[in-house]
């Protein structure tokens, strides 16, 4: 059965989602504090996290750093907040997608599992295709590993995504809505900037001078380019 993790302090909000994930066929874990959700997300299995922003202890931005550094699997950021701010400041910690309190608990249902599965998918494509090595940057789709000068890159889940379907398509230029549909879903309620995030945090981890990329080429009013 597939598991869910639910970071959230308000009990009464993260026994909501447990009932909604588990009458669709979902188990979870339920954590009340940053501290107790960090670690469980690294001492346990799961499939997704459900992470809240306003958390006592470590906040949710600050949560999403630590676990991104060792977890790959998609993290749904839940808030009450609506600024543009904050959902940049989310996806810039590895964030995959953004719920605004007050949600419908079917769409919540929906997302989670639409997430689940598109990881899922992406990660047993990757496992039959071969790994990539493009100058010093070299790409282990089977392991899900990101090495550059053979030094180790810890990459979120949506980053690997988005490097590895530029990457397979190279010298071909794909527009940031072509983009985030590919990597989010065509249904996906997210928002189209965190394309711009993403290239940004990739660039910092696989360029030598990201203001000069030599991987990743924006062209202008279109979208981005993998040269190869």
């Amino acid at each position: 059965m597939q598991k869910v993790l639910i970071i959230e302090d308000e009990q009464s909000i993260a026994e909501l989602e447990r009932d909604y994930l588990e009458v669709n066929g979902l188990s979870s874990d339920i954590a009340m504090t940053g501290e107790e959700g960090l670690r469980k997300a690294l001492a346990e299995s799961y499939d997704l996290i459900l992470l809240d922003l306003m958390l006592p202890g470590i906040d949710g931005f600050e949560l999403c750093k630590k676990i991104r550094k060792s977890v790959d699997i998609p993290i749904l950021m839940v808030t009450a907040r609506k600024e543009d701010i904050d959902k940049i400041r989310g996806f810039d910690r590895g964030a995959d997608d953004y719920v605004v309190k007050p949600f419908n608990p079917n769409e919540l249902v929906a997302r989670v599992k639409a997430h689940i599965a598109r990881y899922n998918r992406l990660t047993n494509r990757e496992k039959k295709q071969g790994d990539i090595q493009v100058k010093d940057l070299f790409i282990d789709r089977n392991s899900r590993r990101v090495l550059v000068n053979e030094e180790e890159k810890i990459f979120t889940a949506k980053e690997f995504d988005l490097l590895t379907f530029l990457a397979t398509n190279p010298n071909q230029v794909f527009s940031k809505d072509h983009l985030f549909e590919r990597i989010w879903g065509i249904d996906s309620m997210g928002d189209i900037s965190t394309i711009t995030v993403h290239i940004r945090k990739i660039r910092e981890k696989i360029e030598a001078d990201p203001s000069n990329p030599k991987y990743i080429e924006t062209i202008w009013g279109v979208g981005y380019r993998f040269k190869k």
